[in-house]
């Protein structure tokens, strides 16, 4: 995983506890720049192929016509229980057109059995132009309030 930074909030997880985190949590939430300078955020199914997030969506899609003109992207990948963990993952994000429907289903089968995932990634490209959203890191923040509150000596 590329850098870790201590976040100030609470102790930070270690790289094999980000890697458990990116492998087991549900939801990833992908921020982009729209062009008026505010923030587009989404919640999207994720999986974790070390060091990148791969995220599916439509080539209509706001996220990707941002990333098309600012590839500079934040993911939050967080879960709140038993506490408050997750990792900001700071990197650029590519638009990959190569083999969507594989990858596609690669992703919803984290989320349902795999003949479901298959065919609901081809329902998808029959009715939208399909797009891999791949994220590098190029610095991820962590947090773990799990490990107690941070102290301020």
């Amino acid at each position: 995983m590329a850098d870790s930074v201590i976040y100030p909030q609470a102790p930070p997880l270690t790289e094999d506890e980000i890697t458990e985190l990116l492998q087991t949590a549900d939801i990833a939430r992908l921020a982009t720049h729209n062009e008026d300078g505010s923030i587009h955020v989404a919640p999207l199914y994720f999986v974790y192929e070390a060091p990148d997030i791969l995220l599916g969506t439509q080539s209509m899609s706001q996220k990707v016509r941002n990333i098309a003109r600012d590839p500079r992207v934040t993911v939050l990948v967080d879960v709140t229980a038993p506490a408050l963990v997750g990792a900001v993952i700071y990197g650029t994000a590519e638009l990959d057109h190569q083999d969507v429907v594989a990858k596609r289903a690669t992703i919803f089968r984290r989320y349902m059995p795999a003949d479901a995932a298959d065919a609901f990634a081809h329902r998808l490209a029959d009715t939208w132009e399909p797009v891999v959203i791949r994220v590098r890191p190029d610095h991820v923040v962590s947090f773990d309030y799990r490990k107690g509150f941070p102290t301020f000596d």
